[in-house]
C-alpha cells in the first residue's frame, strides 16, 4: 500500500480539514504528537497536505496530484475529490521498471542526460551495459557517482 494503515492518521487529519474542521484542531485531534519542537499546526498539515500529490506521482497517477495541488480557498469544493483520490492511492503500487522504459522514467535528469550522450536511452541498454564490463559506469565522463546513486535510489532491488 502506498498510503499505509502507520498514515491513517494523516488521511483522517486531511478530511476533518476538508470537512470544516480547522488546521489546529484538525492536527490536535488526529496528529497531537507532532506538534511541538518548533512545528506548528500550519507546518504539520502543509507537509501532510503536499505528501498525497507526492506519492501519486511516485505511483504514476498525476491526475491524482493535482487533485491535492489546489488553493485552500476551494477545499469544500474538492473534498469528494480528494476522499476519492485518498481511497485509490491506498490501494496503489509502486510500478515495477520494464526493460523497455525510457530512462527518464526512472533516473533523475542529470544521469539521464549523461546516460544520453553515450547512446543509453532505455533500461535495455543499460543492462546490456553493466553485465558486460566491470565498473561500467567509469567509462562515460560525468557518469561516476551520478549514474550510481541514481540507479541505487531509483531502481528496485532485485535478489540475483
Amino acid at each position: 500500500m502506498c498510503i499505509a494503515s502507520a498514515e491513517a492518521d494523516d488521511a483522517a487529519m486531511l478530511r476533518a480539514w476538508y470537512t470544516g474542521m480547522s488546521v489546529r484542531k484538525a492536527v490536535e485531534r488526529y496528529l497531537p504528537d507532532r506538534i511541538g519542537a518548533g512545528q506548528s499546526a500550519r507546518g504539520v498539515h502543509g507537509g501532510v497536505r503536499r505528501r498525497p500529490a507526492r506519492v501519486a506521482r511516485q505511483v504514476g497517477r498525476p491526475d491524482l496530484a493535482t487533485v491535492f495541488e489546489h488553493p485552500d480557498g476551494v477545499r469544500f469544493r474538492e473534498a469528494k475529490a480528494v476522499a476519492d483520490a485518498i481511497e485509490v492511492l491506498r490501494h496503489a503500487r509502486m510500478p515495477t521498471p520494464q526493460i523497455s522504459d525510457d530512462i527518464g522514467i526512472w533516473l533523475p535528469a542529470r544521469a539521464v542526460a549523461t546516460l544520453r550522450a553515450h547512446a543509453i536511452s532505455t533500461l535495455a541498454d543499460l543492462t546490456v551495459r553493466i553485465p558486460s564490463r566491470r565498473q561500467w559506469w567509469k567509462a562515460i565522463p560525468g557518469s561516476a557517482l551520478p549514474v550510481r546513486v541514481a540507479l541505487r535510489r531509483s531502481l528496485p532491488r532485485t535478489r540475483r
